[in-house]
């Protein structure tokens, strides 16, 4: 990682679990490296969602972003992946990232 940021080999790593194919109907894909970093920002410095730098994108974007991605269980597949890959440095950050709280649950 590159100033909190993934860098190429991370980011190959990643792309594959978080790039979504299917339809071309509706919205472009926004930049999933960009959201990522963001997410990985959050993580990091445990601040708000609405405090989320503006390079890395609108804060709710990428906080629907992340809550799909969690929903589809996507941060434990790429943990798993990094610590197979051997990246002791980016499990460690997908590790806060799914420390990180979803979606609350109905009461």
């Amino acid at each position: 990682m590159i100033d909190g940021r993934l860098d190429h080999g991370e980011w190959a790593l990643c792309a594959g679990f978080v790039i979504e194919t299917g339809t071309k109907r509706g919205r472009p894909p926004r930049d999933h490296r960009r959201v990522m970093d963001g997410v990985l920002w959050i993580a990091r410095t445990g601040s708000a969602w609405r405090d989320l730098p503006p390079h890395y994108g609108n804060w709710s974007t990428v906080y629907r972003q992340f809550l799909r991605w969690s929903d589809a269980g996507q941060w434990r597949l790429l943990r798993e992946a990094a610590k197979a890959a051997g990246s002791a440095e980016l499990e460690t950050a997908l590790a806060a990232v799914c420390a990180l709280p979803g979606r609350r649950k109905a009461r």
